[in-house]
């Protein structure tokens, strides 16, 4: 009995000794290592010396005198190689996985790959089961699949190339209002206000006992933005170029591959313009930029959709970026519909409002090319928007921005200056009580000033050629769907 006692002792001691080694041994290999990121590490960073990355394993080849890993750590579409010896081979070294490496970075003998890491230790960090696990490694699998699972598709590689386009295709568009002068404002996510008129909004109310009475949290009612543009309208009083970057929100009841409940929106507001030539330079120029900047900066992940995913569609975008965007009247567009022969689904008389059949006609009869579409009737647009004074027809002085493979990508318009008119409008749809705010800016120091908004979701899909707007955000909500 005392023996055995003793022998179980031992055997727990020595565990103990085995795992405190072990542990001692790990912190001075990452003390003497230089922590660099896949991408870094692709670079050639610390080329020759003992570094350590961290990451999730995209493949395992074990062999019999070494083991082959591809790790991957988000920071780049490429996965850096590890070679290790046999030795270093664990059952629980599977795909998915997380792991950390340590070892020595060196040139690789193969060409198809700059540099390997020589593994002289392999932690795992984290365990997956690959049995388990809805990706599986030798396998492609499509949008439409990792759709439903918006929790782990981050971990495939065409989705974690679009949050890398999307990161810097965002970093791009502020980088374009920055050296452009503009001032970026952060606007409110609840507002009173519904800036579209479209009556699709999001009613904020408190929730818990403490509220069951309340019937106005703010006392009036409240709601998630559709727009900052209204906010916008109020700096522009103080700040001649202003934007916003952020999320919007619409109660739209829609499931199609055109719609979101919650997406962001770029919206721009510059003072002392009375032309929308000054509205459309903006426009192509951010678009242009943004552009020029993803393509240079995520060439691997923007190639990834563009060979497996939408074929061909670069030459698309290299078209769209080679000629200057044409100008058409809305008269003309009408004109152009109704001279086709095309049987289009939805009427084209002069005052319907462009459906997204008619926006891509459009933008094909134009050289598919992106075609700005100015001056559309003064009925079809918001208060806001500016009165040509125009009559019989009647139009506004508003733009919208037409791409190919999604349609609308920007709407903007001159805003009303002009106080009799505005007021005179407000009466007519009876808010002139709830904008009284909003005619207060044209009596105290306004001036001629306008806009506009951009989907950046829309804007993705169009430079990636992504069919679904569902495929090109984080965590897609819409109509009966709000996962995690």
């Amino acid at each position: 009995m005392f023996q055995t006692v003793t022998k179980t002792l031992l055997v727990s001691s020595s565990s103990l000794v085995y795992r405190s080694i072990c542990q001692s041994l790990r912190h001075y290999c990452n003390q003497s290592s230089t922590k660099l990121r896949v991408s870094e590490a692709l670079a050639g960073a610390e080329l020759g010396k003992n570094v350590r990355v961290q990451g999730w394993v995209r493949s395992v080849r074990p062999q019999k005198k070494n083991i082959f890993l591809h790790v991957n750590d988000g920071s780049s579409l490429q996965s850096l190689q590890v070679v290790g010896g046999a030795e270093l081979s664990d059952p629980l070294l599977t795909f998915g996985s997380a792991v950390e490496v340590t070892g020595t970075l060196r040139k690789s003998p193969h060409p198809q790959q700059p540099v390997e890491l020589g593994a002289d230790q392999i932690h795992v960090v984290g365990e997956c089961n690959s049995v388990d696990f809805p990706f599986k490694i030798k396998e492609r699998h499509s949008l439409e699949y990792i759709r439903q699972l918006p929790h782990l598709r981050c971990r495939t590689n065409v989705f974690s190339s679009l949050l890398r386009v999307r990161s810097e295709a965002t970093t791009a568009v502020h980088s374009y209002f920055k050296s452009n002068g503009f001032l970026q404002i952060h606007t409110p996510t609840i507002t009173s206000n519904d800036c579209e008129g479209a009556g699709e909004l999001f009613q904020v109310e408190p929730s818990g006992p403490d509220f069951e009475e309340e019937v106005n949290f703010f006392s009036v009612p409240a709601f998630l933005t559709v727009s900052g543009q209204l906010h916008l309208e109020v700096m522009s009083g103080s700040f001649s170029r202003v934007y916003t970057f952020g999320p919007t929100f619409r109660a739209e009841n829609s499931q199609s591959r055109r719609h979101l409940a919650e997406f962001f929106m770029v919206e721009a507001e510059i003072s002392f313009t009375q032309s929308l030539e000054d509205l459309t330079k903006v426009m192509e120029g951010m678009f242009r930029s943004t552009t020029e900047h993803v393509l240079a900066h995520c060439a691997d992940d923007v190639g990834l959709f563009h060979k497996h995913v939408t074929p061909g569609h670069r030459d698309r975008v290299d078209a769209m970026l080679k000629q200057s965007f044409p100008v058409i009247t809305y008269s003309e567009a009408i004109d152009i519909l109704n001279r086709s022969s095309e049987n289009f689904t939805f009427p084209t008389d002069w005052g319907c409002d462009l459906k997204t059949e008619h926006e891509k006609y459009l933008v094909k009869h134009c050289g598919d090319v992106p075609v700005f579409i100015t001056d559309y009737p003064y009925d079809l647009k918001p208060f806001y928007a500016r009165d040509n004074q125009d009559q019989p027809k009647h139009t506004a002085a508003a733009v919208d921005l037409l791409v190919p493979g999604v349609g609308e990508l920007c709407g903007g318009s001159l805003r009303e200056e002009r106080l009799s008119l505005l007021k005179a409008r407000l009466e007519d749809v009876g808010l002139e009580e709830i904008y009284s705010w909003y005619l207060d800016l044209r009596r105290f120091g306004s001036v001629p000033h306008g806009g506009f908004g951009m989907g950046f979701e829309r804007y993705l899909q169009c430079i990636l050629g992504v069919n679904n707007i569902k495929d090109v955000i984080s965590f897609p909500r819409f109509s009966h769907s709000c996962l995690l």
